[in-house]
């Protein structure tokens, strides 16, 4: 019973290592590079496409779970990893690979924007 609770723990711990080093780097190229946030998310995108091409990422998220997927890096590894998988049958699986594994995310992202673009009023940030 308590080495389930370890082994549980123990979870939390790696996904909290992995996800707040990924977060921490990210916080270091915005305090100490003129980088805007769009393109730190892009480039954190490419990195995980590109990790999971080499096939290095799997093994980060085997190690921590969500907090190797959850970030934006995730993302990218979730797209490489359509993409990889939907190239075994063909040039435009490898297009719609990517796309169908994603769509999940990008369609909760889209609902979700839709619903508090209901409720909340947008505003232009005042400086």
């Amino acid at each position: 019973m308590f080495e389930q609770y370890l082994e549980i723990f123990w979870g939390f711990v790696k996904a909290f290592a992995v996800g707040g080093t990924i977060c921490m780097i990210a916080q270091i190229i915005i305090n100490y590079t003129d980088l805007t946030a769009g393109k730190i998310l892009v480039m954190f995108m490419l990195f995980g496409v590109a990790l999971q091409g080499l096939g290095l990422y799997q093994y980060l998220v085997d190690f921590a779970g969500a907090g190797a997927t959850v970030p934006i890096s995730g993302f990218g590894y979730l797209l490489a990893n359509g993409a990889i998988k939907g190239a075994q049958k063909g040039w435009f699986g490898a297009f719609t690979g990517a796309l169908s594994a994603a769509s999940a995310g990008i369609s909760a992202a889209v609902i979700f924007s839709y619903i508090m673009a209901l409720f909340f009023k947008s505003r232009t940030k005042k400086n």
